[in-house]
């Protein structure tokens, strides 16, 4: 087993996930099995607690770990399967050493951070690296390990010390470290400063690791002189000029043949395609974490992968969805107008997963808006879950009355000394918003959307319907069962702890909204479509955790599709892009003259 491990110094966030999968991706280009494990240094047993606004998304594996989104880079980069121990983080480490402290297992012994605290952490890489993440079942030959945060933080030294203990075990020829840090670059001097880089790499090798690769983010390339500076004084050679797959293939001693352009054909053709697309789709993507992007990463590079299947740049016009709601028109009414005037302006509304009360009002009035204009429209997790509600409220009108009463002759509040005599009715009966979700409303008189009684509510972490489960389709004329290839069932991630209310499917499916797909025992709402409609579809799954750039979620392709106003015809085609919208199955050109091969969305492991 090879393992390459990815520290990073200067800043967090600089970008050691992207590195760390793009090694990986060349080195499974180049014909090698390769697994990742990502270490994260907070005391979190996992991310499932964590606000999108602390660490971004929380991204979800087949067995229901709740995980880092570099995960997700992982397999998407990867087109590889995880587990939820390859994520380890602080938490998870002390809990496993304090549980074998509890049993005896080191009976008589002080129970130290070193040796183990190390130990562990060692033992845990080695163990879970030999996992299979591929389909053939076969044990990966290189595991590529992020370490989370940055060179010197005081959370991170255990696993610095476990590392500098282990690269001796697993000897040099199996054992590399890549640095990733900053070279800034101030806009009053305009010189790149390579004092950061030179520091952290010194605290690095003081702590008993000497990287050997450094790769240097900076807005501009490199210059010469700054490069050799760096080579100098950080102990590593100037430049590789034989190319990364050349010094691998030396330094780990790895069994790669040379495959000078052929091994990333593939993802060459998708950039050049990239390059080339001319039309554009805009997607309004409604949620409550617009602020930062990646809130929402896995929705966008499904949206990213379905955008480029269909020749297609992407243009996400991001809502907050409190901006839509009547609050802010008095409030903020600017602000108001331009999120509505975005809304409007789209070709396709997507809103996503989320949890808390607050902006779902204005998610209702954008999936209001998009199934009485027609829109093309797709609800994930909650997203689906708010348009039923809006279903119940608009179409089956179930809404609560409000009657407003005044004291005669006076104004002032209502006490129990009061009779009926003394007031007068003043107003006609108003309407007012009621069928809702109980995680919103427990006390709402039409509770369309409930908890699920087996997932406990006094804890939170860990506690949702989580990972991959099997969804059965109900009927064959469907939208999403032609989408996901007209097979029987499909399998999807999920990460929810409410359900639409089974007991009400039957006052829907009166009225045209149809539940296609339901759990196997019949009990969870899976996915919903409207009639008459070009495509109206909510999925109680997340479907973006297992896009793939070459493999496009089938959801958030229809939505793309029907945005572009391209679905009926790739449906009469028996979903079947046509030759030039797919990516050549050959390797040794990008040219789109060549042969290509039919894209079928997409593939249903019936295993």
């Amino acid at each position: 087993m090879k393992y390459i491990l990815v520290t990073g110094g200067v800043i967090s966030g600089i970008g050691k996930g992207i590195i760390a999968s793009s090694i990986g991706t060349i080195l499974k280009s180049c014909g090698l099995r390769v697994t990742s494990i990502k270490i994260d240094p907070y005391i979190n047993i996992d991310a499932g607690t964590f606000s999108p606004y602390e660490h971004g998304e929380v991204f979800v594996l087949d067995d229901g770990g709740e995980v880092d989104l570099d995960l997700g880079n992982y397999e998407r980069f990867l087109d590889i399967r995880l587990t939820k121990d390859n994520n380890l983080t602080t938490g998870k480490i002390y809990q496993y050493v304090i549980n074998k402290e509890r049993k005896g297992d080191y009976l008589g012994k002080t129970v130290q951070v070193v040796p183990h605290i190390t130990d562990a952490i060692q033992e845990w890489v080695m163990r879970q690296a030999r996992i299979p993440v591929d389909e053939d079942g076969i044990e990966p030959q290189v595991c590529v390990i992020e370490l989370g945060g940055t060179v010197g933080d005081i959370e991170s030294m255990p696993f610095i010390e476990a590392f500098r203990q282990f690269q001796f075990k697993a000897k040099r020829e199996n054992f590399c470290n890549i640095h990733v840090s900053l070279v800034p670059q101030p806009s009053s001097t305009g010189e790149q400063k390579t004092k950061p880089t030179q520091n952290s790499v010194r605290e690095l090798r003081g702590l008993g690791l000497s990287p050997d690769l450094i790769v240097c983010r900076c807005s501009t390339p490199l210059d010469t002189s700054v490069k050799e500076k760096i080579s100098m004084f950080c102990h590593v050679e100037p430049e590789q000029e034989q190319g990364v797959v050349d010094y691998f293939r030396h330094r780990l001693d790895l069994p790669i043949e040379r495959q000078p352009r052929r091994m990333l054909m593939k993802w060459k053709e998708m950039a050049d395609r990239y390059d080339r697309l001319l039309e554009t789709c805009s997607i309004a993507l409604v949620g409550k974490y617009t602020k930062f992007s990646d809130s929402y990463a896995s929705v966008i590079k499904a949206l990213e992968h379905s955008a480029l299947a269909i020749n297609h740049k992407l243009d996400i016009k991001y809502i907050d969805s409190a901006d839509l709601e009547p609050d802010t028109l008095q409030e903020e009414p600017v602000r108001y107008h331009e999120a509505w005037q975005k809304l409007c302006g789209a070709d396709g509304v997507l809103v996503p997963g989320g949890f808390g009360v607050r902006g779902t009002e204005g998610k209702i009035q954008a999936i209001s808006w998009a199934r009485k204009q027609k829109k093309p429209f797709l609800g994930v997790c909650l997203g689906m879950q708010l348009a039923v509600v809006e279903f119940a409220r608009s179409v089956l009108g179930w809404q609560a009355v409000q009657c407003v009463f005044f004291l005669r002759g006076r104004g002032g509040p209502v006490n129990a000394g009061h009779g009926m005599s003394d007031f007068m009715f003043l107003t006609t009966e108003r309407n007012i918003a009621d069928a809702n979700s109980t995680e919103f409303d427990p006390k709402t008189a039409h509770p369309v959307v409930i908890d699920m009684p087996e997932h406990n509510p006094g804890q939170m972490g860990g506690t949702m319907r989580l990972g991959k489960r099997r969804t059965l389709f109900q009927t064959k004329n469907s939208i999403m069962r032609k989408l996901y290839g007209d097979h029987d069932f499909l399998e999807e991630r999920h990460r929810h702890r409410f359900e639409v209310n089974p007991e009400l499917k039957k006052c829907f499916e009166e009225q045209g909204l149809k539940f296609v797909g339901q759990d196997e025992e019949g009990e969870r709402m899976e996915v919903v479509e409207l009639e008459d409609h070009p495509f109206f579809v909510g999925v109680q799954y997340h479907p973006e955790f297992l896009s793939r750039p070459i493999k496009p979620s089938p959801p958030y392709f229809g939505l793309l599709l029907a945005s572009a106003g391209r679905l009926t015809h790739y449906l009469q085609k028996g979903c079947r892009l046509s030759p030039r919208d797919t990516y050549s199955d050959r390797s040794g050109s990008s040219s789109p003259d060549l042969e290509m091969t039919e894209l079928k969305f997409p593939s249903v492991n019936h295993d």
